[in-house]
């Protein structure tokens, strides 16, 4: 694939501050964030002071100290919270990296203890985050103070505050998107339309055949999932799916924007289980054979995979599961996945509860991509 794969060698340094306790200073929560460049990182930190922005880093792997210096901004931040909480996000693109070298569940409620939760998540998954990129996706739990703690801490491809966004990757183009901006009234109808027609004008973009030859696999991922089996009352759950049908007098609904364009794979959180689904289309399912349900199916395959972890412990299912329902699972667990090439993607199921086996596998395969495939 052409992405930066791998670690990165980095430092990011200060100039001696007389008047600041070090600590304040240090940088900490370190991650990274692919930006849609194969030769290019963004690095993103925080510290409790004012302080420079810079990386010193190596656009080639090896032995040699650090030989480049980057430079970039920090934005204030202060949480909602009682005690409003100031803290500095800095904000660093790397960019002349070498492709293909080694350069060396989202976090809940956040804004807790007026956003200590915060911090203690971005230092618990810096050991990863800092290493190689850590894309993320807004859900119903960074939604406190208007997703500023989601807006402030990540720093995701495009001009959107992380919201939405979409990149490339190997034959894969991913798009990132909110489903909360159907469900808090702070955002409003406005912008409900103004991602709606942002994914529109991605995905015509997209499905541009030049570029559909290149990143045939059409990847969306988002929290709230259009269908679902649980028993506990959440918008998947309903016929008319908000998510999937839209506002009321059905606007801005994203099954019909997907299915247009050829989505080949959706992928949904929010439910505290895994469920994968047959091939679906407005409820009705179009596997690609009997024998051979994911080969060359005739709608988008939805996967559920919500499960992670989390202190609300898991969602039940209905006791009969659902006709476009093919596997449902109730542990904590991730999903893995593979784009192998043009034509196939992997996806495991790992289960945490019982110690890394894989539940659940399939071999997605796709001869051809985009509306023309659900023919």
């Amino acid at each position: 694939m052409d992405a930066v794969a791998g670690l990165f060698c980095l430092l990011l340094t200060l100039p001696e501050l007389h008047s600041v306790p070090p600590v304040w200073t240090q940088p900490e929560q370190v991650h990274l964030s692919y930006t849609g460049d194969p030769t290019s990182m963004k690095v993103t930190w925080t510290t409790f002071s004012p302080a420079p922005s810079v990386v010193e880093f190596q656009r080639v792997p090896g032995p040699e100290t650090f030989t480049e210096c980057a430079t970039g901004e920090a934005t204030k931040f202060v949480d909602g919270g009682w005690r409003q909480r100031a803290m500095y996000i800095h904000r660093v693109e790397l960019t002349g990296l070498m492709p293909g070298q080694g350069y060396g569940d989202f976090a809940y409620d956040m804004d807790k203890d007026n956003a200590r939760i915060g911090d203690a998540f971005m230092r618990q998954i810096e050991s990863v985050a800092a290493y190689v990129p850590y894309m993320t996706c807004p859900g119903n739990h960074e939604e406190k103070y208007n997703f500023s703690n989601y807006r402030n801490r990540f720093s995701m491809p495009g001009n959107t505050e992380s919201l939405w966004y979409s990149w490339d990757i190997g034959p894969a183009h991913i798009i990132s998107f909110s489903t909360e901006v159907y469900f808090y009234p702070e955002y409003g109808p406005e912008l409900v339309g103004e991602q709606y027609l942002w994914l529109e004008r991605d995905l015509q973009e997209a499905s541009k055949p030049a570029k559909r030859r290149q990143h045939p696999w059409l990847i969306t991922m988002g929290h709230r999932p259009m269908y679902c089996s649980n028993n506990d009352q959440d918008d998947c759950t309903e016929h008319e799916s908000i998510v999937r049908l839209g506002l009321p007098d059905h606007q801005f609904g994203l099954e019909d924007l997907f299915y247009k364009y050829g989505v080949d794979l959706e992928l949904w959180a929010h439910e505290h289980s895994y469920e994968r689904l047959w091939p679906l289309y407005d409820y009705k399912v179009f596997n690609g054979s009997t024998e051979a349900p994911y080969t060359n199916p005739r709608a988008p395959v939805h996967i559920i995979t919500g499960s992670a972890g989390c202190k609300e412990r898991l969602d039940p299912f209905v006791p009969e599961p659902r006709n476009w329902s093919a596997v449902r699972i109730e542990d904590y667990g991730y999903t893995r996945m593979q784009i192998l090439n043009k034509t196939h993607i992997y996806l495991q199921q790992v289960s945490d509860d019982q110690d890394g086996r894989i539940v659940d596998s399939i071999w997605l395969i796709k001869e051809k991509h985009g509306p023309e495939a659900w023919q």
